[in-house]
């Protein structure tokens, strides 16, 4: 039987990443959120919707999918893909028409049945080559 905090982090990654749906944020995650990655730290309901909607705007046909999850008591790790296409603005770089595919981590606490906090780890460096934006030296 999925734990309760699996099954609220599974609805996030579905109702508000993958279709958008801001409407779920308030029940799905606490008032107190902080969002945090290597280059930032958001705090809210309405900076991770301005998150998720920088991300939509630059890939419309975002898709995230679970890869690997596991809870151990508030905690729930999940490994993700994160693909689309990049036909809108994203991060300032132009549409380039790309399909994109990255992989990332993220750690979120869970209080109250809620999401309070979370750690994202994502393979910038690749959505970038993917971009055609960064090259490696050969």
């Amino acid at each position: 039987m999925p734990d309760a905090n699996e099954n609220v982090v599974r609805r996030f990654v579905d109702e508000v990443i993958n279709r958008g749906d801001y409407a779920a944020i308030p029940e799905l995650v606490h008032p107190d959120y902080v969002y945090r990655s290597p280059d930032q730290e958001l705090r809210g309901h309405a900076a991770l919707e301005a998150l998720f909607t920088d991300y939509r705007n630059g890939l419309p046909d975002l898709d995230t999918s679970i890869d690997d999850l596991v809870v151990a008591g508030d905690t729930v790790v999940i490994s993700v893909t994160m693909s689309g296409t990049h036909t809108g603005d994203l991060m300032g770089i132009p549409p380039t028409g790309e399909s994109i595919a990255v992989r990332g981590m993220v750690q979120s606490r869970l209080e109250g049945g809620r999401i309070i906090e979370e750690w994202e780890i994502l393979d910038m460096l690749g959505l970038f080559q993917q971009l055609g934006v960064v090259s490696l030296p050969s």
